[in-house]
This record gives structure tokens, sequence and C-alpha cells, in this order.
């Protein structure tokens, strides 16, 4: 009798966490290698900035990310390992099991021979149907023992099979503690050189005061310049639709007056969310949407109407997806802030020390507007921003995981 020495589903779905698991670590890996490459840039002209502290921050949870999943993958491997050494167990008494039916069978069939040859055996049959099942019978029985032998062998192969394999995972798993450690030694010294960046900026509190009063008027001085441009452009939307033979109309939820190409256009923006190209092509986030704990004063938030990117000096800005430039500007804290019109959508670009667009000038998805700034501290960082009419967007829901 063979018996079932694994199970099809476990084996599927170990497979399918595994594959997943790969996923998110090569994610990972590709991330902190992003990291590598950007926060190396300014190592010549590197300070202890909040700026600095906020990339190293980020840098510390995605590394501490990549050790999680290595414990993670340990732990599948350990149960791999179990799965495959309780097969093995398996296996090892069914081959016992196949191994002594086999000799009962070949025992049994010696002791018919002795005591009756097999053709006396069949031939000494008093009726044809006794003939026909003794018949039978022999074949049946060959048959039978053939079967044994072919399962014996089948057994024997895939026990090998599966030493093979046990033999592949603990392998495996000592190749993975190993890359574990070495990344756990990278998160500690991040870890230490994060605290050491506390501990410095924490004896600078009046200094970070003071940035923060100064960041939270030019965030408003911001503000209203983009809610005028907003403004103007719903103020002329109205105007245009109020004419003679205008196709504009005002839908539901919408924040103005639209044509069908610009409603097209805005619901083009609009299902594509989620899955905008980013502003720059390699950078992480240091500041997200909203209100922002400070990393060094206990109590006290920094608001932001949309995400900071740190990025490589000198990186091109694009456009994230198509729309006509509607506002060029110098902002105090800023720099060159550049806002394009998608329909009823706008996005922002600021803290570019370049442009190379113009107001009224159409744009494509990826097209090219300008070039990151790079600070005082080496360190280079795109402001960007997504609002819907005079409505504040979180842009990271709008870009595309990364």
């Amino acid at each position: 009798m063979l018996l079932a020495w694994s199970s099809a589903d476990s084996f599927s779905q170990t497979s399918r966490t595994r594959e997943e698991l790969e996923k998110q670590k090569a994610e990972v890996q590709a991330k902190l290698r992003e990291f590598d490459v950007i926060l190396k840039q300014t190592t010549a002209t590197k300070k202890t900035t909040i700026g600095e502290l906020n990339a190293i921050t980020r840098q510390f949870q995605t590394q501490n990310r990549l050790v999680s999943t290595l414990d993670r993958e340990v732990r599948l491997i350990d149960q791999e390992i179990s799965e495959t050494e309780r097969e093995i167990t398996k296996m090892e008494q069914e081959l016992i099991d196949l191994k002594a039916e086999y000799s009962r069978m070949i025992y049994n069939a010696s002791k018919l021979n002795r005591s009756l040859s097999i053709v006396a055996f069949v031939f000494s049959s008093s009726t044809f149907n006794q003939l026909y099942m003794r018949l039978k019978y022999l074949k049946q029985y060959t048959d039978s023992r053939k079967q044994q032998a072919a399962q014996i062998e089948e057994v024997t192969l895939k026990l090998a099979e599966r030493r093979v394999e046990l033999d592949s995972r603990k392998d495996e798993k000592i190749k993975v503690l190993a890359e574990a450690q070495v990344e756990r030694a990278k998160l500690e010294q991040l870890r230490k050189e994060q605290q050491g960046m506390v501990n410095t900026l924490t004896r600078k509190e009046t200094d970070i005061k003071k940035q923060i009063t100064a960041t939270k008027k030019q965030q408003a001085q911001l503000e209203s310049m983009i809610r005028q441009v907003i403004e103007e452009e719903i103020r002329l939307a109205e105007a245009a639709a109020k004419k003679e033979n205008s196709t504009a109309t005002k839908s539901a939820g919408s924040s103005m007056p639209m044509t069908p190409e610009v409603a097209a256009l805005s619901s083009s923006f609009a299902g594509n969310r989620g899955k905008l190209p980013w502003p720059v092509e390699t950078g992480f986030v240091t500041e997200v949407f909203g209100d922002n704990p400070h990393p060094t004063l206990r109590g006290i938030s920094v608001p932001n109407d949309g995400i900071n990117i740190r990025t490589q000096p000198n990186a091109s800005v694009r456009s994230v997806f198509d729309g006509t430039v509607t506002k060029v500007a110098t902002m105090p804290g800023y720099g060159e802030t550049v806002i394009i019109k998608h329909g009823e959508y706008y996005t922002l670009y600021s803290k570019l020390k370049t442009i190379t667009v113009k107001t009224g000038q159409t744009v494509k998805a990826k097209d090219v507007i300008g070039q990151v700034a790079v600070d005082v501290n080496g360190e280079s960082e795109v402001h960007f921003q997504t609002w819907k009419g005079l409505q504040k967007m979180n842009p990271s829901t709008w870009i595309a995981p990364k």
C-alpha cells in the first residue's frame, strides 16, 4: 500500500510564501541600494541636519525591514526543513512496510512452488471455472508483485530526492543566517549614527525652533500662492462657461466647469491614482503628507502640504502626467517652483534650481520641467504636492508604490 508522504496544498502554499518573500526581499534590497547611491553623494558635505536625520531614519526603517524579511526567510526555511524531515520519516516507514509486504509475497510464492508447481496448480483444476479463476489469481498475484516492486523503486527514488532537498535547505539556512548577521550589524551601525545625530540636534533646540517657525511661514506663502493660482483658474473657467456656445459644464463633485476635453483629461488623471510616475527617477520620501512629528523636539509636529523626496544632486524633475504649465515662480525657502494643471487637478514641484518650461506650455507625462537644487548642506530634495481644485491631496496615494 502506497502512503501519502506530502501535501500538495501545503507545498503550494509554501511555494507562494517563498515567492512573495523573495519579491519583498528584492524590493527592499533595491531601495537600500538607492539609499546608498543618494546618500553617498552628500558624504563630502554631510552635516548633522534635520534633513540628513530624516534620510538616515528612512534608511534605518528600510534596513530594519530587510532584517525582518531575512528573519521570516529563516523561519520559512525551518518550516520547510521540518516538513521535509516529516516526509522523509513517513517515506522511510513506507519503504519498510513495502519491503515487508513484498517479502511476504515472495515467501508465499516460494511455498506454493515447493508444494505444487504452478503448471500443476493450474491444471489440477476440477472444472473449467476453477481453471479460469486460478489463472486470474496468478495474473493478479504477478501484477501485484510487479506493482509492489515499482512502488519500492519509486519511493526509494523520492526518498533520495527529499534527502538531497533537505541538505539543500540546511545549506540555504546557513547562508541566510550569515546574511542576516551582516545586515543586523549594518542596522546597529545605522541606529548608532541616528542616535548620534539626535543627540547633536537636541543640543541645538533654540536654532531648530527658529527653523521650524521660518519653515511654517514659507509653507504659508507657498500655500497662498497655489491657492491664488487655482482660484484664478476656477474664476476663468466659470467666466468661459457663461459665454455663448460654451460646451463647459460643472458635474457633481467637480471644482469648476469643464469642457469635454478638460473633463476627459481630469478623468484620466483621476483614473491613474496610485500609478503616476514619480517626479524624479530615483529617490525616497523623507517627509510625508500631513503632520510629521519632529525627530528631536518632543511634542512638536511640522505640517507638510505635500511630500519631500530626497534624490540625487542635479536630478531631472519630471511632470507626473499630461497637462499645462499654469505657474512658474520663485518662492522663499522653496526656490524655483512649477505648477501644472491636469483638468481640475494640479501638481506642484518645488526646490528646483532651474526650470525648462514656461507658463502656458503643454507637457506630457515624464517630460523634464527642471532640475533639482542642491542646498547648502549638499542635500537635494524635491517638494511635491497634489491638489483637486482647492483641496489638498496626499501625493503618496497618487504616485506608484516603490
